[in-house]
């Protein structure tokens, strides 16, 4: 046997070692070892994140509780009676049973079968035992062949969805909203036909009963098919978000989706993954942790370990559950429950579904509909009071008691805009889906108009504003600087180089990326890698430079510590040769981080020049900094290389050795050199940037890399947009002393920037926060996820809204605590979970959804301003003349019912279609607290200026009809009461009767009309329709012209069907009443025009003040 063999031989004994635990050592680690596929890693500096995922595939999500938006909620968390043991669910020990297998009997469902969690013993037994259990190889994995048919025995690896209670979905259709108010009515109004109407009930009141219970089922039809239509497309938008494992196939690691694992794969998890199944560590690194808050409620970290650490499956630290996140390090496991069998199925199958609270958009919406609603309840009390105490006795003959009631139910329907829910969450779904034809995806409707409010936006360098396609550029020494095309030529020209070859060793062996297989034939430099981008490129670098497969195979890996956002270092234990069993020591350590956090942790360093190690005195370490500071400038990122020799006190892979990595061994390392890793913006980024600040958005950057390599990058994107140098903590600490509330508006700082560093940010005081939220421009560089959260949560404290951006695992918290987050879809699972809003392209996107998020506020407040005037304000005088000024009634319950539900909806729904009036991104961003959607200026252009000419209009039309077609004054028709009967002005009753319901045909037919006039009018509320008219393409709308002749189409229905004549009580209204309102609706649009033309005259005039 060779001396290579038997030192091959030997390693595999240790490793077999350590894959079986002795019981005297039950929490001893797993280390990885370098022959083994390495698991992705986040070594980046900045942030730690998953591989980008090819743009092609097809995406998905599905099934996952709150896979929404992921929270830690204690009422969602995992009840005392998982955690007790006290679930059953199904067992999977038996599932591949040898005699079931042979006979080729499909599995059946098994989740109704169960197994309780307390007789589950995966976690208690050695790894090889569970490979044999499953009948998987440790190194191979399952066959696709095997894999295959046991998805198909046991299903998708998908939870169970939530059974829906389809009854109390339906009577909450049916009941809910407008429709518990519409029941009351339908109540009355089959009392006023009997018994109140006996014995000669009027049909008309049956009629009404009948059209309403109409007008709730089509309200609940909507209400069902809106809740489907939004269903669908939040699935569709979930299935469009990554959900990817890492599963062992056939002997290679093969990117699946997690809905094909099936029990016996074997599943590589690191930082920033989402636990794909339940899965039985067998291997993992020292620092790897869990965060299980998605299922206990509790935010603290859970330490993983390849052997048991507890009898209780749910409680021990080697069973890794389906849902929970990676935050740390890297683990390989076994997958022992899939779908409905894991604990979260268990949950989800026992758990009932959690209702969302109601959007800001329903806030408003609730707000609005309960002052109409306390404004109709005191108007039919008036009416009831005024009948019992006034018109009951002194005018019996003229209401009585049917009479009363339909003017009180008159009144209900005139106030309830009915049509209004229908539009407004018309409005949302549609900007919803423009949104995703934008390539910007919504987990929620609140989110589409909540981002038009965004105030200030804090972005994530690595990946959102950079392309995360890295590059080493510049190699470093102390002594030497170089660019990384000559540091390969002089290693290749000089062999015997150590400072090189010492940078060459760490390079790739403090390294956890790996080349793709499929480009292993170009390159070094055009390879693909798999895992973080920052060791992609020093591993590119590396291997142009001399192939490394050498390097691996002498100094095989005998331990790690990841990079986190925190620490921002990574460790890496090695054999100093092959010769050397993995135990014995002195140990080769490898440190990998930045610059400022190890330097002042070293004490020697490696001359280029003299080719020796030498003692890092004051003026080497300034050279160093110097080296730093000018390949920083040049937005590089710097990542500094050192070594040590290592003699542990501690045992390879125990506990004491991971603790010991983390903390002593870090001290007294020596310098080998640093290297500049460029990553170029990407090219849309200072669009993107110029666009928001154009848009009143101001940009803040929060990195995790060097303050002046973001400061840099900050001014090649437009972030820093002045020559000078930014201000600083210095700064901050002047304005301390001396700072007067003036100096702290944010006036003031217009046009100036900021550079604070993490450190710094921890120095902050609530003063000094109040300078650094009003600077305009401000780059934190350093950041740890403590500090984006600390940003976000100061910004928000001082009433700015605030949208974060990112698409790595330090960014989820503050993704989470902004009032939007923004991940990028190629981002860790951790941050597209916490997310409110997925860009599926280039990071431009965005300004597409906060034009698109204020374009629905704008439209919204044209679709409420359209359905006032007449739904709401010219319905209610008919039933106040009547009552208290003895008019006789100019419009029916019926025809107001038609207006509402029918005649303006239809026309409503085409401002939806509305593109923008003017650049929205030219105005500065809505105030949430002071800019409602239904305002008093609203209220105001509705009620007061359309409403009235609305009003006045159509009961001058009411009287003229009366006055040219019945020869009666209007005067004779005030305070007419029980006057108007039989005899009249010499008319019969039927004669008068036919008077009125065509005087209230016509009011009708002049409403329907003068709409049209308001609908091209609210459609801008600034522009001239000369100069944005429906017709020419900029602001083109055939929706418009659509709807208004649908609208005519209903009111030529209405008034001259028989049927309908007959039964409402309805009649054609002569010709010249179809015509006589088109110039009047012209002069309504006319004298809107006329307020326009003021507002724009004098913008700070009395009329501009109060225009909506």
């Amino acid at each position: 046997m060779t001396t290579k063999q038997a030192a091959s031989q030997e390693k595999e004994v240790c490793m077999q070692t350590m894959l079986d635990p002795t019981p005297d050592a039950p929490s001893r680690r797993q280390i990885f070892f370098q022959d083994q596929q390495p698991p992705d890693r986040f070594l980046d500096r900045d942030d730690e994140r998953t591989p980008n995922r090819p743009r092609g595939r097809p995406l998905s999500r599905r099934d996952s509780i709150n896979s929404i938006r992921s929270r830690s909620n204690q009422n969602s968390g995992i009840p005392i009676g998982f955690r007790t043991l006290s679930f059953n669910v199904s067992e999977s020990r038996s599932q591949y049973d040898k005699d079931a297998s042979a006979a080729g009997e499909k599995r059946k469902d098994k989740k109704h079968t169960s197994k309780d969690f307390a007789q589950a013993d995966q976690h208690m037994v050695s790894a090889d035992e569970l490979c044999n259990r499953y009948r998987v190889s440790p190194n191979v994995g399952l066959s696709s062949e095997a894999a295959s048919k046991r998805l198909q025995q046991d299903g998708k690896n998908i939870l169970p969805r939530q059974k829906t209670n389809y009854w109390k979905k339906l009577l909450g259709y049916v009941f809910g909203g407008f429709c518990s108010i519409l029941w009351v009515g339908v109540i009355i109004f089959f009392i006023c036909w009997r018994p109140l109407g006996d014995p000669d009930p009027a049909p008309y009141n049956l009629g009404l009963a009948v059209l309403v219970i109409i007008v709730i089922l089509l309200q609940a039809s909507f209400s069902a098919f809106q809740d489907w239509s939004t269903h669908k497309t939040m699935n569709s938008i979930l299935d469009m978000l990554p959900s990817d494992a890492f599963a062992l196939r056939d002997g290679n690691y093969t990117k699946i989706q997690t809905s094909d694992l099936v029990v016996g794969d074997i599943v590589r998890i690191s930082i920033g993954n989402k636990v794909p199944a339940d899965l039985r560590l067998i291997k993992n690194s020292d620092d790897v942790r869990f965060d299980r808050s998605a299922l206990t409620g509790e935010s603290e970290e859970i330490e993983g370990a390849s052997a048991a650490t507890d009898d209780n499956f749910l409680e021990t630290r080697n069973i890794a559950l389906l849902g929970t996140m990676v935050t740390n390090g890297s683990a390989i496991g076994l997958v022992i429950y899939t779908g409905p069998n894991t604990v979260m199925g268990a949950i989800a199958t026992a758990t009932s579904e959690i209702k969302e609270g109601p959007t800001a958009i329903q806030r408003e919406i609730t707000r609005f509909v309960r002052i109409i609603c306390c404004l109709t309840a005191f108007l039919a009390t008036l009416i009831l009071f005024t009948w019992v105490g006034w018109l009951r006795v002194d005018h019996f003959a003229f209401m009585n008691v049917v009479a009363m009631l339909n003017d009180v139910m008159g009144c209900v329907v005139a106030f309830i805009p009915e049509g209004m829910p229908v539009g407004v969450a018309l409005t949302l779904m549609m900007i919803a889906r423009r949104m995703k034809a934008a390539n910007v995806l919504p987990k929620s409707l609140a989110t589409v108009e909540t981002l038009g409010c965004v105030q200030v936006l804090c972005s994530d360098k690595t990946g959102t504003l950079t392309k995360n396609q890295m590059r080493v550029t510049t190699v470093g020494f102390v002594d030497h600087l170089m660019s990384a095309s000559d540091a390969t030529t002089v290693f290749n020209d000089n062999e015997e180089s150590r400072p090189l070859k010492a940078l060459h060793k760490a390079a790739h062996l403090c390294n956890e990326a790996t080349f793709d297989p499929l480009s292993l034939d170009k390159p070094a430099e055009d390879r693909l890698t798999q895992g973080n981008a920052t060791d992609g490129a020093i591993l590119r670098f590396a291997e142009a430079a001399r192939p490394g497969i050498e390097v691996r195979n002498t100094h095989a890996k005998l331990g790690e510590i990841a990079f986190n956002s925190k620490n921002k270092f990574m460790v890496t234990v090695h054999n100093y040769s092959q010769e050397r069993c993995s135990e014995e020591p002195p140990h080769l350590m490898l440190v990998k981080g930045a610059p400022d956090v190890l330097l002042p942790k070293c004490t020697s360093y490696w001359s280029y020049q003299g080719g020796k190690i030498l003692e890092l005195d004051d003026i080497a370490r300034a050279d160093l900094m110097g080296c730093q500071t000018k390949m920083s400038r040049n937005a590089e990122r710097v990542i500094l290389l050192c070594q040590k020799e290592l003699t542990p006190s501690n045992a390879v892979g125990s506990n004491g050795f991971a603790q010991e990595l983390q903390g002593s061994a870090i001290q007294d390392l020596t310098v080998i050199g640093i290297v500049g890793i460029f990553d170029p913006p990407r090219p849309e980024a200072a669009v993107t940037v110029a666009a928001c600040r154009r848009a009143g958005i101001r940009f803040f950057m929060m990195t995790g890399d060097f303050g002046l390599t973001g400061a840099a990058i900050a001014r090649q994107t437009g972030i820093f947009s002045g020559e000078r140098d930014p201000d600083n903590f210095d700064t901050i600490l002047r304005r301390r002393r001396s700072a007067t509330k003036q100096e702290i508006s944010p006036e003031v700082f217009s046009n100036q920037s900021l550079l604070l560093e993490g450190d710094q940010i921890n120095k902050l005081e609530e003063g000094d926060w109040d300078l650094t939220c009003a600077y305009e421009e401000v780059v934190f560089g350093r950041c740890t996820p403590e500090h984006k959260l600390r940003i976000v949560k100061e910004l928000k404290h001082r009433g700015f809204s605030t949208a974060v951006t990112g698409d790595g695992v330090n960014d989820a918290p503050a993704l989470k605590a902004a009032d939007v987050g923004i991940a990028m879809v190629n981002g860790s699972d951790v941050s597209l979970e916490a997310a409110d809003l997925v860009l599926l392209d280039q990071f431009s996107s965005i300004v597409d959804g906060i034009r698109l998020g204020r374009l629905v506020f704008q439209n919204l407040q044209k679709v409420i301003g359209y359905l006032l005037p007449a739904g709401s304000w010219s319905e209610i005088w008919p039933v106040l003349l009547n009552v208290f000024f003895g008019v006789p009634l100019p419009l029916s319950s019926f025809l107001m019912i038609i207006i509402c539900v029918f005649t303006d909806l239809f026309c409503s729904l085409s401002l939806i279609m509305e593109k923008e009036e003017f650049d929205l991104l030219s105005l500065p961003p809505r105030d949430r607290k002071k800019e409602h959607l239904i305002n008093l200026r609203i209220y105001g252009q509705s009620y007061l200026f359309m409403g009235v000419m609305e009003t006045v209009i159509a009961h001058s039309m009411y009287f003229l009809y009366y006055w040219r077609h019945a020869k009666i004054p209007i005067g004779d028709l005030w305070f007419a009461f029980e006057k108007y009967s039989a005899g009249f002005h010499g008319y019969t009753q039927a004669e008068l009767t036919h008077f009125n319901v065509t005087g209230q045909s016509v009011y009708f037919i002049t409403l329907v009309i003068l709409q049209w006039g308001n609908i091209l009018s609210i459609r801008n509320k600034k522009l001239s329709i000369l100069q944005a008219d429906p017709f020419r393409k900029q602001r083109r709308n055939p929706w418009l012209l659509a709807s208004v002749m649908v609208s005519l189409a209903i009111a030529i229905f209405v008034t001259q069907e028989p049927g309908i004549q007959s039964l409402f009580n309805t009649a054609s209204a002569p010709l010249e009443f179809w015509f006589i309102p088109l110039p009047l609706a012209l002069g309504i649009l006319s004298m809107d025009e006329l307020r326009k033309l003021a507002v724009r005259i004098w913008p700070h005039g009395f009329l501009a003040r109060i225009a909506w």
